[in-house]
C-alpha cells in the first residue's frame, strides 16, 4: 500500500512538471533531463493519464480554485485599502439610514437594464431594514447620455433632489436621451435651467472620475456591481442574495 501511495504522489508531480512544460515554454523538459529521460517521463505520464484521466481534471480544478481564491483575496484587500473612498466619501450620495450598521455600495448606470431590474429589490430592502445604508456610485459607462444623466444626478445633490431624481431615473423605461433626463429632472422639481450650469462644476466631473478609478482598481467593468460587507459582487442580485450577505456582514461585526 505504501508503494502505491508513493507512486501516485510521483505521478502527480510528473503531471505538474508536464503542465509547466506545456504552459511555460521557458521550462522545457530537455533543459533538465536528457532526451532519453524526457522520453521515458513522457511515456510514464502518458500511460498514467490514459488510465487516470480524472487526475488532469483534479489538477486543473485545483489550479482554477486557487486562481479564484487569490483574486478574491486581492479584491477584498483592495476594498479594505480604499474603505474610506468606497464607504465614506462625503461627495457620494447616501441613502437608507446614514448611520446604518451595514452598507451597500452600488456602482450603476441609469441606462443599464440590469440596474433597473434590481432596483425594486434594493428599495424593498431599504424599506424592510432600518439599519441598512447604501452608497451610490455613479458609474456611467454606456455612452454620452449616461454621462449626462450622472452629471445631472450629482449636481442635483445641491438642490436636495438626488433621491427623487435617482428613483425616477431608475424607474424610467425605454430609450434614455438628454431630453428624457431633463424631463425627469423637471418632474421631480429640479430647476432645469440652473442644473444645466451646475452639472458642469469641476467637482461633479471629479466625482465621476474618482468612481471610474475605484471601479478600475476593483476590476469592475459592468453594471450593476455591489460591495456588501467587504465582498464584491458583480452583476444583478436578488433580494435574498443581498440579505444573505448583509446577515454575514452583521455576524462578522
Amino acid at each position: 500500500m505504501k508503494f502505491r501511495m508513493d507512486w501516485n504522489v510521483t505521478m502527480r508531480v510528473l503531471i505538474f512538471v508536464l503542465c509547466l512544460v506545456i504552459l511555460a515554454p521557458a521550462a522545457r523538459a530537455d533543459e533538465t533531463f536528457s532526451p532519453a529521460q524526457t522520453k521515458q517521463i513522457e511515456k510514464i505520464v502518458h500511460d498514467y493519464l490514459v488510465k487516470h484521466p480524472e487526475v488532469v481534471i483534479e489538477v486543473m480544478q485545483a489550479a482554477e480554485d486557487k486562481e479564484k481564491a487569490d483574486k478574491l483575496a486581492s479584491t477584498e484587500k483592495r476594498i479594505r485599502d480604499r474603505h474610506a473612498d468606497l464607504f465614506d466619501d462625503p461627495a457620494s450620495p447616501v441613502g437608507g439610514n446614514p448611520k446604518g450598521d451595514v452598507t451597500i455600495v452600488e456602482f450603476f448606470d441609469y441606462r443599464c437594464p440590469y440596474c433597473k431590474q434590481v432596483q425594486p429589490e434594493i428599495e424593498a430592502l431599504l424599506r424592510e431594514d432600518p439599519r441598512l445604508r447604501i452608497v451610490y456610485k455613479e458609474f456611467p459607462i454606456l455612452g454620452a447620455d449616461s454621462v449626462f444623466a450622472s452629471h445631472i444626478a450629482i449636481a442635483s445633490i445641491k438642490q436636495g433632489k438626488y433621491p427623487a431624481f435617482h428613483e425616477a431615473m431608475m424607474n424610467t423605461r425605454g430609450t434614455i436621451t438628454e431630453e428624457t433626463i431633463l424631463r425627469v429632472a423637471n418632474s421631480v422639481g429640479i430647476d432645469v435651467q440652473k442644473i444645466q450650469t451646475e452639472m458642469n462644476a469641476p467637482e461633479v466631473d471629479a466625482l465621476i472620475k474618482k468612481n471610474y478609478g475605484l471601479a478600475d482598481l476593483l476590476d469592475i467593468s459592468g453594471t450593476p456591481a455591489f460591495i456588501i460587507g467587504g465582498k464584491l459582487v458583480p452583476g444583478a442580485m436578488d433580494k435574498e442574495g443581498m440579505k444573505k450577505l448583509i446577515a454575514e456582514a452583521r455576524h462578522s461585526g
